[in-house]
């Protein structure tokens, strides 16, 4: 019964964060700001409240789009950097909100001063709400139930989040069912990892008459069912599956807004364009773009354009990605590659037509060919252009495996709308900050398939 309470202790101190940081603006709004304004510039009693709402809106927008609210879910260091970066946003957005009602700038200090209140009470009132689930909550005990091969990876992953997830077991499907329910009754959750569909059915449906806790990994076809519509017009349900990819306005409007946002990041990043370039080019007077072939929608083969961060004779042995200590690298490519600043000559790709701001990141095509001959369905994600950002690297690292990649790739291609490309342009600049994103591969790998590596779920 105490589980039930788990939603409503986060949306409590959700609302309570939220509340102080509207009463600090207020404050701030009242006692400093509104005597600065001129007569004529000065709100009526709904105008101010209309001011402190929209700081209000700002504040939430951001912290939810960053999954600053996830207190709960997400790990502390996360929950404390999409705070922190809510309240950097809003406050910028903010002031520039006051000078508009002002008609002139007014002094940024007092904003930048309650931004820093903000933050330490946030990092604080995070700290004492987790403290509170870990005692209220402490992580569930779980059974991993698994078909032909131990699923070490998967459960080293989860071991990461200890505060959450406690593996007390793992046991292959193959015992029987009379062993597996006893077992499962045991434990508060249960993971199914590489199971054959009928036993994966046949589990799932026992968890579910015993209200025990499952998590699944998806197969393929899982992802594609999720952008499948309902069908209603017999007494049978259907689901559709048009499997074509975006539709012709989503089309149009995803290429308007590329066209808009490309031109604008030019703009704000030309200085930085500007300070790489000389940079690469004092360091061994080598070339500044590097120009390689890389895949995009339909399998058509492009030129795309990074800065480059690589010694000029980086591939004399081949192609091979990037390691987690790579001696190729100079010494402005590892800090290009740190902040993905190396990326950014990508915007004239997307000007051009051959990449989109948000897709799977484009493949070389030698490296897509040995994806491809140990996973077939890796071709899947050339069902929309190639993204300068993209799902598969908000919610996964560089080093992350081909086949996942290929699942959060599928899954942005089938849940795809435009408030997920928004969502993932922020939560991208939220990446540039979280080191474990940018993972090399190990040492000697040419490609992210590791030699040994088992493909689960296909």
């Amino acid at each position: 019964m105490r589980e039930k309470y788990k939603h409503l202790l986060n949306f409590t101190a959700n609302v309570i964060s939220l509340a102080v940081e509207a009463a600090v603006f207020a404050w701030l709004w009242y006692i400093v700001y509104i005597p600065m304004l001129d007569e004529e510039n000065r709100l009526w009693r709904r105008g101010n409240w209309a001011v402190i709402g929209l700081y209000v809106l700002f504040v939430f927008f951001f912290t939810k789009v960053f999954g600053g609210y996830r207190i709960g879910y997400m790990r502390l260091s996360d929950i404390v950097l999409s705070q922190t970066l809510a309240v950097i946003l809003s406050t910028g957005v903010t002031y520039l909100e006051i000078c508009l009602v002002a008609n002139d700038y007014l002094p940024a200090q007092p904003l930048i001063l309650m931004a820093l209140m903000d933050i330490c009470f946030l990092v604080q009132w995070v700290i004492l709400v987790r403290n509170a689930y870990r005692r209220l909550y402490p992580p569930r005990q779980m059974l991993v139930i698994y078909g032909n091969y131990a699923p070490d990876e998967l459960i080293a992953k989860i071991n990461t989040r200890k505060d959450k997830y406690n593996i007390c077991a793992s046991v292959s499907y193959r015992v029987g069912y009379e062993k597996l329910y006893p077992m499962i009754l045991h434990y508060n959750a249960v993971v199914l990892c590489d199971l054959p569909a009928e036993a994966r059915n046949q589990i799932m449906k026992f968890c579910y008459q015993e209200s025990v806790r499952t998590y699944v990994t998806p197969k393929i076809s899982d992802i594609l069912f999720r952008g499948a519509d309902d069908i209603h017009l017999f007494d049978t349900p259907l689901l559709l599956s048009r499997n074509q990819g975006l539709s012709i306005v989503e089309l149009f409007v995803k290429r308007v807004a590329d066209i808009v946002l490309a031109l604008i990041g030019i703009v704000i990043a030309f200085p930085f364009m500007l300070m790489i370039s000389i940079g690469i080019k004092l360091y061994d007077r080598g070339p500044i773009l590097y120009k390689q072939k890389r895949l995009t929608r339909d399998g058509r083969i492009f030129m795309i354009y990074k800065f480059r961060s690589m010694s000029v004779d980086s591939e004399k042995e081949g192609a091979r990605l990037a390691a987690k200590k790579d001696d190729r690298v100079t010494p402005v490519g590892w800090l290009i590659r740190a902040i993905h600043f190396d990326e950014l000559p990508q915007l004239f790709n997307i000007l051009k037509g051959d990449m989109s701001m948000v897709g799977p990141r484009p493949e070389r095509p030698e490296i897509a060919e040995k994806y491809t001959k140990e996973i077939p369905e890796f071709v899947l994600r050339l069902k929309v252009k190639a993204g300068l950002t993209g799902y598969a690297q908000v919610y996964g690292k560089y080093n992350t495996t081909p086949y996942d990649k290929l699942k959060l790739d599928l899954t942005y291609i089938e849940s795809y709308s435009l408030w997920m490309d928004i969502k993932i342009l922020f939560l991208t600049f939220k990446v540039l900050f979280m080191r474990e994103n940018t993972e090399g591969v190990d040492e000697q790998q040419v490609t992210a398939i590791k030699k040994g590596q088992k493909l689960y779920g296909k």
